[in-house]
């Protein structure tokens, strides 16, 4: 009984990781669509949230179900409860990539990112990709050492969040309001994921060491 428990452990796990593969490449061809202006793969990365919601739906009715059958306590509980919250999380961060598709589409055969801003978006997507890659290492090997890294990388993301909202608060700002609007959600998009990210492996953490971190 307790062999197949785990068993079933590890397979709740092993979703959580296909989930974190599958935000990795939604955000990075979100990002590639906006970009390239590409409508092709903004469809693509548009569609695929369904797949991405339907695997936290079906992950988070076996945990639940695990825990109502086995009533399980101690490490293994909080494993089952921490991976209820991730799975949150890693959906909200679908969703969030899906939006960015989404704004790519909208703007379509436009370009939705003005020029100067052209590096700035390139930076935010190369970081949310770090960011996805190391949070996966991190889940994988409950390493609680890299999961306090990836407070710190956020700071990056911060960054080029607050460097976007001054250019759209400059006077030489001239792409008018609807641009401006454009992208202060395409900013918030980015930081949010990257927030998510920071979540998840402040929940890594209580796994491993039974212990909220606080920055």
């Amino acid at each position: 009984m307790r062999n197949a428990f785990h068993d079933e452990l590890d397979s709740i796990g092993a979703s959580l990781l296909q989930m974190t593969s599958l935000v990795r490449v939604a955000m990075s061809e979100a990002t590639t669509s906006l970009l390239t202006v590409d409508l092709t793969i903004a469809e693509k990365v548009i569609a695929a949230d369904g797949v991405i919601d339907e695997i936290q739906h079906e992950l988070d009715a076996r945990t639940i179900n695990l825990m109502a059958r086995q009533q399980p306590v101690a490490s293994d509980l909080r494993t089952l409860v921490t991976s209820l919250r991730m799975s949150a999380d890693l959906e909200r961060m679908g969703d969030l990539a899906h939006h960015v598709a989404k704004q790519a589409r909208m703007r379509y055969p436009n370009s939705a990112v003005p020029a100067e801003l052209v590096p700035t978006i390139t930076a935010m997507g190369l970081v949310a990709d770090k960011l996805i890659d190391k949070l996966s290492s991190v889940m994988e090997h409950r390493d609680a050492v890299r999961a306090l890294e990836i407070e710190s990388d956020d700071d990056e993301m911060d960054k080029l969040h607050r460097d976007l909202i001054s250019t759209l608060l400059d006077d030489k700002w001239s792409h008018g309001i609807e641009a401006a609007i454009d992208m202060t959600l395409l900013g918030r998009y980015y930081e949010r994921f990257a927030d998510h990210a920071v979540s998840i492996s402040r929940r890594v953490y209580f796994l491993v060491t039974g212990e909220y971190y606080t920055s």
